[in-house]
């Protein structure tokens, strides 16, 4: 069993990244028992602050990672660090980052699905990753989106068919608006795969926009097996995945598709 906790932050516009960084670490700390620990999208400055996405960028080798690095290592943990604006040269992606327990970063994955309507910047501002991205790991083959990556069901589809993933993990700044949308895709995309997926949603208000929490771990029968909703809260479950194979067997859908990704 794969003990997991995803750590639904509260974000507040007048704390500073330093002020998110300790709450973090603070909050980790809390959940030292688990396997894998999951932070929000842009957690540390706020996905809606575009005005300093640039000034508040950072190198993988920077405060926030190199931080979150330090914890996986003291409380001997997986620890998905949600995602950061990454500097590359000139450009900026936003970038999620897993780290091993021994605080090593295993993989990173680039946002591709970058939001440009209902006045977002992110895809003025950011460059658009190109490559899928899943690791087997001794918890079990894993495979990463980030927030509106949700909406486009051929990318988990190809991590379930094409490159074996057992659990999605899903980091997210999703707001309050698109609840009934957020937990229908999340539902749909480990039922129609028959995998996990662990999500992890910001919670609070940045620059007037509410986020809608509600992160979850859904099993592969398309159910909740925990939630939580708008405030800040940590949500803990337990993933067994050899019970995976068991519903595959019962429901063969990936064997039945006619049309292929």
């Amino acid at each position: 069993m794969i003990k997991v906790a995803s750590i639904q932050l509260w974000h507040n516009d007048d704390d500073s990244k330093e002020d998110r960084i300790t709450h973090a670490e603070q909050l980790i700390d809390s959940v030292a028992e688990s396997d894998l620990i999951l932070l929000p999208e842009i957690w540390n400055i706020g996905w809606w602050s575009f005005d300093i996405y640039r000034e508040s960028s950072e190198t993988l080798q920077g405060e926030t990672v190199s931080r979150i690095a330090e914890k996986a290592k003291a409380v001997n943990a997986y620890i998905l660090a949600g995602s950061i604006v990454e500097r590359r040269g000139d450009s900026l992606y936003n970038t999620a980052v897993l780290l091993d327990p021994k605080g090593q970063i295993v993989t990173t994955y680039r946002k591709m699905h970058l939001v440009g309507f209902m006045g977002a910047r992110e895809v003025e501002l950011m460059n658009r990753g190109e490559e899928i991205v899943t690791v087997k790991t001794d918890l079990g083959v894993l495979g990463f989106a980030i927030c509106y990556d949700l909406r486009f069901p051929e990318l988990f589809r190809k991590m379930a068919v094409n490159h074996g993933v057992e659990i999605f993990l899903l980091v997210t700044a999703w707001p309050i608006v698109r609840l009934d949308n957020w937990r229908e895709l999340c539902h749909a995309r480990a039922n129609e795969n028959l995998c996990f997926l662990v999500s992890c949603d910001s919670a609070g208000i940045n620059r007037g926009k509410q986020y809608l929490g509600h992160s979850a771990i859904v099993d592969p029968w398309g159910v909740s097996i925990a939630s939580t909703g708008l405030y800040e809260s940590v949500v803990k479950g337990e993933i067994d995945t050899t019970e995976i194979y068991k519903i595959r067997e019962f429901i063969p859908a990936l064997n039945d598709r006619f049309l292929s990704v």
